[in-house]
């Protein structure tokens, strides 16, 4: 099969390979849609497997079965699929408690084969676990792809309640940041304001019902988001990219009371200063957020693959799999909200 496989940081090679063997119990899945991640970029570009290569990334999949098992009967040849990365195993602790984003038994996905693939193989836990969803007829394998990424900021918004009448800063107008700014508006929210350092991603993110944006290189954004709300600050403020910077300056951006999320994973390592006096003295809530729970990844991809939602209206580039590397690229720079790509 043909697959882009990384040989160590930026050295992504579209090479063929060796169709992987389907698992026992499992099925091969034929990779028809695939999402570009900020995370798999993070990781095709750094040294993410201390040298551990070559390996295969990509994880917001979608495609159709291509061969079963004997011994897997739930899934027939040609079934249309959702795979979700992470397969929780329900039963530990954090499972049983309603926070599966947190399992002690979750799958590797970052281990296994990914689906930067023609085929990618999938296994019993995941068949047996809660991570395979079927794509309805008529629903296009591009939009069901973008139910990965929506999972995690479905979760955390609807664990720190955006709700009507809200005022939300978003700080990152890259794909993530846009699709905080466009559930926002459909939980309620009345006003979205983002921050961001890139005028073409700005503008972009206009589409999505941001009603002030922000360049904080040019304006001081935590004076203006004050000026904006009179003094007062942001119900909710959302950090979603991946600066220490602005996690720092985030907690200044708050309303007395409110509400601040650490959405976007920094450099490993790396050590944010915050204010923690001001914090104290505004009775500021902070939370870190990563990934979703099992029911919030099955109704993420229902608001997904829903016409509510609108998924094609974030996919600004689709392109063939040898082409990877230009859609890191394009992501990189600001001039693609999300690029899926065909194997």
């Amino acid at each position: 099969m043909k697959a882009a496989v990384m040989y160590g940081p930026s050295d992504i090679r579209f090479e063929e390979v060796e169709r992987p063997a389907v698992p026992d119990g499992g099925f091969i899945l034929k990779v028809v849609a695939i999402g570009l991640c900020g995370s798999d970029i993070r990781n095709l570009t750094t040294d993410s497997r201390k040298g551990d290569y070559p390996h295969i990334y990509g994880h917001e999949i979608t495609g159709v079965v291509d061969e079963v098992a004997p011994n897997c009967t739930e899934y027939q040849l040609g079934d249309r699929l959702y795979i979700y990365p992470v397969d929780h195993c329900l039963k530990c602790e954090p499972c049983r408690s309603g926070h599966s984003e947190n399992c002690e038994n979750g799958g590797d996905y970052t281990g296994r084969q990914g689906g930067f693939a023609e085929f990618v193989p999938v296994t019993r836990e995941q068949v047996e676990r809660d991570s395979i969803f079927r794509i309805p007829d008529g629903v296009s394998f591009d939009r069901a792809s973008l139910g990965e990424p929506l999972s995690s900021v479905f979760a955390c918004q609807e664990n720190i309640d955006v709700t009507l009448g809200d005022t939300v800063v978003i700080i990152g107008a890259g794909p993530i940041g846009c699709f905080h700014a466009k559930l926002a508006k459909l939980r309620g929210a009345k006003r979205v304001i983002m921050v961001e350092i890139n005028d073409d991603r700005l503008a972009m993110a206009k589409r999505f019902g941001v009603d002030e944006s922000i360049n904080s290189l040019k304006t001081d954004p935590i004076e203006e988001i004050k000026r904006l709300t009179d003094g007062q600050g942001a119900d909710k403020v959302i950090s979603a990219n991946p600066s220490t910077k602005a996690q720092a300056q985030s907690i200044f951006m708050a309303k007395k009371g409110g509400i601040v999320v650490f959405f976007g994973g920094v450099p490993k390592g790396s050590l944010t200063e915050i204010d923690t006096n001001h914090i104290h003295y505004w009775n500021l809530w902070i939370y870190g957020h990563y990934g979703a729970s099992s029911c919030q990844v099955q109704r993420a991809f229902e608001l997904a693959i829903s016409d509510s939602f609108n998924a094609e209206d974030f996919i600004t580039h689709t392109l063939p799999l040898s082409e990877v590397n230009q859609g890191i690229e394009l992501t990189r720079s600001g001039k693609a909200i999300k690029v899926v790509l065909h194997p």
